[in-house]
């Protein structure tokens, strides 16, 4: 059987892809920095190039690269410390209420979920008695054997500490040759399909941009609703667990569930009531399905031109094909394919197979 020009090349590129997925898929893990710094020099570079651009010439690109990361780590210590004040509140508060709260959920709780059949027994005795024994240890103590039963030469332990030095790192190179290193991408490809690459990648650009500016917005609207609905039910740190949960969500499911868990320590600390998980399940309920059933597949799903269900797909399948790797670059890599589909799909309309 012989085969044309035109199924050779096919097969080609065929098989390019599915020995560059495979590899992708084997090296996940090792992966993960260098996808993260690419993700982020994509985002971060027209900042770059503008900062060198209006200085004109005066600034050299390696200290506006220095500059645009130096405001990134401070964005993201930033979230990180609106923990803080969140933690060294609520830790005396526990030691002070949690035989209370224990007693509040065996007398109000545990006959309210009898009502609907759920019968549950706690040894309350036991749980104040494990619980206070840690609360009221010394925290440098506490912290010493965190620190000794921490290996360091785990693999979890390396993971974190490598993806800590490692991201700065391939973001600080690849800001610093972006443009190189996209022009030797671009050299890669034959001169005969250059011209439909550069139309290809120019619309994966301009929906990927929509992609960033559709997630932020997502991000800040979030973060505004969880702040307010947190202090309408009077929490005291609603401010910084709201505005922690709503910026976090650029981490899908993650920067919702710890948020989640602030606000129900926070509450039953505070409100020591049934309160407390009523206001959880009304913010955090109304929230979650507002963000995923709305926002995101309006915002985001809708600017890229994905349906609301391929967004949730998306998510699912890069999930479980790459992990924690494939959560973050699951619809910014759908926009892309979603682009290559729609040429292919165009060819294929105009092609002989298909007219014959």
């Amino acid at each position: 059987m012989q085969f044309t020009n035109t199924q050779k090349r096919s097969a080609a590129w065929c098989s390019i892809a599915v020995v560059a997925t495979l590899a992708i898929w084997l090296l996940a893990p090792v992966l993960t920095p260098f996808v993260i710094a690419a993700v982020l020099a994509y985002a971060l570079t027209p900042l770059v190039n503008w900062l060198v651009e209006s200085c004109k010439g005066y600034l050299p690109r390696v200290l506006a690269v220095l500059f645009v990361e130096l405001l990134l780590i401070i964005a993201v210590l930033g979230l990180l410390l609106l923990v803080v004040p969140i933690v060294a509140k609520e830790l005396p508060l526990m030691r002070e209420q949690l035989p209370q709260v224990v007693d509040r959920l065996k007398t109000s709780v545990l006959p309210w979920l009898a009502q609907f059949g759920i019968e549950l027994s706690l040894d309350t005795a036991s749980i104040k008695a494990f619980a206070l024994k840690y609360l009221n240890a010394n925290y440098e103590e506490a912290l010493s054997q965190l620190m000794s039963s921490l290996k360091l030469g785990s693999s979890v332990a390396l993971a974190i500490i490598g993806n800590a030095v490692l991201v700065p790192v391939a973001l600080f190179y690849l800001l610093m040759d972006w443009d190189a290193f996209i022009a030797r991408l671009v050299r890669v490809v034959p001169p005969s399909m250059r011209h439909a690459f550069d139309e290809m990648t120019d619309e994966a650009d301009m929906v990927l941009g929509q992609y960033l500016r559709g997630q932020l917005l997502v991000m800040l609207i979030m973060a505004i609703f969880y702040a307010v609905g947190l202090s309408l039910f009077g929490l005291d740190l609603a401010l910084p667990i709201g505005v922690f949960t709503g910026l976090a969500m650029f981490i899908p499911y993650v920067g919702f569930g710890i948020g989640l868990l602030l606000a129900i320590l926070a509450g039953l600390l505070q409100f020591a009531s049934l309160k407390a998980l009523v206001m959880v399940a009304v913010v955090y309920g109304i929230g979650q399905l507002v963000e995923s059933l709305y926002l995101t597949p309006r915002l985001v799903g809708e600017r890229i031109g994905l349906h609301p269900l391929a967004v949730i797909f998306a998510l699912l399948a890069f999930g479980q094909v790459f992990g924690f790797v494939g959560v973050l670059i699951a619809l910014p890599a759908s926009a892309v394919l979603l682009v290559a589909m729609r040429r292919i799909m165009l060819r294929y309309m105009s092609s002989k197979l298909y007219k014959e």
